[in-house]
């Protein structure tokens, strides 16, 4: 009888997954006849394939943990509370074991994270009236959790601890910034999936706690732009991924409000008002030469940035657009050897009083490729040279004839003293149209050089 070497090697043993499954002879003899697989292994002894950690059982209560509290308080023993908070945070399995509603349920929807609010609410409201040293194991268990290799996508437990840990307020001081940092930085790093999960759970705060998550990274980007101290934080240049990190953790903040009806905090609660102080034009460049790539630039996202800095942008925009299609207008023509006329580098738009309305709406439509120009108007029959004077006028009297209640195109709404477009139906849809749009596009490159503080 042949050996165990001596046979020839089947197409099928050569596949890896069978030479896993055969074990190894139970005896030395090369000359076994059979060889044991985990097949032929009676149920007991087989070993269960590796799966998601199992998560601990743990059955303390909120009303549990205050009583905790009151008892530590009053005779001065934090062993109980100590024991708790550092289990606590001691990984993200723990975080999960003392937080959830079900410690192995799946709560995969965007709908109900499984986290025990009142639970972590009361956890971390009690945190700052703790001893230092219990506040110290808090952070040091929660560095070794952010610092623990990741093995394979993150799950929906990990995306629970996050949420849990970024609702942190010990964050508040600047001493936790490195650790505030890197969990953001984590965070921000997270699939487009798992954002969409954290911006569904985050709407689903309080309206407090909400503002106060927001305004702790509005104050964190600001403290990092201009720290009080030069040595407080590390050189900006060896940590230039913090702002970044920050800024998008943010934006899963502002999604949050914006597709809650109504909004949790008002929009402009999200300016950043230290943003005025900073190059705001060379964030803009920096945006438009390398758009929405890796390069970082707070115009990526508006949210942040206030009305100031909005209105400077587009203004100083304007401008760099009416000088490049002056030059263009002025190359074009010296390239065709043509003699230089100046007004190739105005708007010029020449209007009568009387019908200061369609004479408008007639120079714009047909001077369309000019419309990026630099504005200047000239009222027909009245001598004068427009020095800004003269388009000053021009813009408010239009202005004031479109928003006439008697021109049907807009109607005053009282409640709210706004205007709005008339619900009357124009029977020459077109120019009606035309109004709009030409009025809109024009005003887009113009009407901050008009408008009065």
């Amino acid at each position: 009888m042949s050996s165990v070497t001596d046979r020839k090697v089947s197409p099928a043993s050569k596949n890896p997954f069978n030479e896993w499954r055969e074990l190894p002879p139970i005896c030395s003899d090369v000359r076994q006849k059979q060889r044991l697989t985990i097949d032929t292994l009676p149920p007991e002894v087989k070993a269960p394939f590796p799966s998601d950690p199992v998560i601990p059982l743990r059955t303390k209560t909120t009303k549990e943990f205050q009583e905790d509290m009151e008892r530590a308080v009053q005779s001065g023993d934090w062993r109980e509370v100590r024991e708790f908070y550092l289990t606590t945070f001691d990984s993200f399995i723990e975080i999960n074991a003392a937080f959830k509603r079900e410690a192995n349920g799946s709560f995969n929807t965007i709908d109900d994270s499984g986290v025990n609010a009142k639970f972590v609410n009361a956890v971390y409201d009690a945190l700052l009236s703790t001893p230092q040293d219990i506040q110290k194991s808090v952070l040091k268990g929660i560095i070794n959790s952010l610092l623990r290799e990741w093995k394979g996508p993150r799950t929906k437990d990990d995306l629970r601890a996050y949420f849990i840990l970024v609702q942190n307020p010990q964050y508040s001081s600047t001493s936790t910034y490195v650790i505030y940092a890197h969990l953001l930085r984590q965070i921000a790093a997270l699939s487009e999936a798992d954002h969409h999960f954290l911006v569904h759970w985050l709407k689903k705060l309080s309206a407090r706690r909400f503002r106060q998550l927001v305004e702790r990274l509005l104050q964190f980007i600001s403290t990092r732009l201009f720290p009080a101290e030069p040595d407080e934080l590390p050189p900006l240049a060896k940590c230039s991924w913090w702002i970044p990190s920050a800024t998008k953790v943010l934006s899963l903040f502002n999604a949050a409000n914006s597709i809650s009806s109504p909004p949790i905090m008002p929009f402009t609660d999200f300016y950043n008002i230290t943003l005025e102080h900073i190059d705001f034009m060379e964030e803009y460049r920096t945006w438009q030469n390398y758009g929405n790539s890796s390069r970082f630039s707070f115009c990526q996202f508006p949210f942040i940035l206030s009305t100031v800095v909005k209105k400077a942008i587009i203004q100083k925009d304007s401008e760099q657009q009416m000088i490049s299609q002056a030059r263009q207008s002025l190359v074009s023509k010296v390239s065709r050897r043509q003699r230089v006329d100046m007004n190739l580098l105005f708007l010029n738009i020449k209007v009568r009083r009387a019908q200061l309305l369609s004479d408008s709406l007639d120079e714009l439509m047909r001077k369309r490729c000019d419309l990026k120009k630099k504005l200047r108007v000239t009222f027909v029959g009245e001598a004068g040279l427009d020095m800004g004077g003269l388009t000053k006028e021009w813009f408010l009297l239009l202005v004031r004839q479109i928003f006439h209640t008697d021109y049907g195109m807009f109607t005053y709404m009282k409640d709210s003293r706004c205007h709005w477009f008339s619900s009357w139906k124009c029977d020459n849809y077109s120019e009606f149209q035309l109004q709009i749009c030409t009025v809109n596009k024009y005003l887009k490159f113009n009407m901050l050089f008009f408008i009065i503080e």
